[in-house]
């Protein structure tokens, strides 16, 4: 057979498949309809009177607001999560330890602060100084005092304020380092105890710095509600911080919704730069649990290919 005959025998090359993408014109009526809404929504908002537009722009960039509202409410979040999540290792740690006692002393606390609302929390802290006037640490029945701490004079609102948040979260905290310290196999712990670690070691040294893989990412979403929360401090009663601030404002010019409006605005400008920080964090500790390459490990294995076609 000559060759001709091999190249008339030969199969032909497939016609190529013209693929046409799927239409889905459910969306685009679904995403018209959506938009419309919204849009009708808008313009009814601009055009309501009651609304007051004009008070809203007078007090949106006001420094009472803008500045000092918003530094007062970050100061109570960043405090309140320290607290909330130095208290919440311990007390994860306390709920695995082998020891009876301290187990039923997380769990008696975890089931009174997660047991009952925040709000009421907070209201019994702006309550305190009524029921104790100061407090002294010492030898009781006369004898030497060690502490002496004057409640009366303490910045008491600021302070109950971050304590009542700060022990509210570590209940919720606690959950979370204790998952993620559970999320850690055995066979770590395993082998932490094969080099002579103790239970302590083990924990400080191996588990906890694995966890943070799990526990950092919902810490995030822990920050970001801690913030929204802060506005709850009104119960003790706090006016320093934004929601409180935009509360005595409008208690003066009786006009309420547009000073919450302004007092949501800036609310959701903090969380949404917070939102973006919680993102680029998350990715970070994910590095290593996807299967998928990402732009650098792509372009490095093609370096690799190009070595290789090379040297072949």
């Amino acid at each position: 057979m000559s060759s001709e005959d091999l190249d008339a025998a030969a199969p032909a090359d497939p016609v190529p498949i013209k693929a046409v993408p799927l239409r889905h014109p459910g969306r685009w009526i679904a995403a018209a309809i959506i938009l419309a809404l919204v849009g009708l929504f808008v313009y009814g908002a601009a055009t309501n009177p009651g609304y007051h537009w004009d008070v809203y722009w007078k007090y949106l960039f006001d420094t009472r607001l803008a500045r000092d509202g918003v530094i007062v409410t970050l100061e109570l979040t960043v405090l309140a999560m320290a607290i909330g999540v130095v208290l919440a290792v311990i007390l994860a740690v306390m709920r695995l330890s082998p020891n009876p006692v301290l187990g039923a002393v997380a769990w008696v606390y975890l089931w009174i602060f997660r047991g009952t609302p925040v709000y009421v929390q907070l209201v019994f802290w702006g309550l305190f100084p009524a029921l104790y006037q100061s407090i002294d640490l010492g030898i009781p029945f006369g004898g030497p005092h060690f502490v002496h701490l004057d409640i009366q004079n303490l910045s008491a609102a600021f302070f109950f304020a971050m304590l009542g948040l700060g022990l509210n979260e570590a209940a919720y905290m606690a959950e979370i380092v204790r998952a993620g310290i559970n999320s850690v196999g055995e066979g770590q712990r395993e082998a932490s105890v094969a080099l002579g670690m103790s239970w302590g070691q083990t924990l400080w040294r191996t588990v906890l710095p694995q966890a943070m893989r799990v526990i950092i990412p919902p810490t995030g979403n822990e920050l970001i509600s801690m913030l929204k929360t802060t506005s709850l401090v009104a119960a003790i009663p706090l006016t320093t911080d934004l929601y409180g601030v935009a509360r005595t404002i409008y208690g003066q010019n009786f006009q309420p919704i547009p000073l919450l409006l302004v007092a949501a605005t800036w609310y959701l400008v903090v969380t949404s730069i917070l939102m973006v920080g919680q993102f680029y964090l998350e990715r970070y500790f994910a590095r290593g649990q996807s299967r998928q390459l990402n732009a650098k490990q792509l372009e490095a294995l093609a370096k690799v290919q190009r070595g290789e076609d090379k040297v072949l």
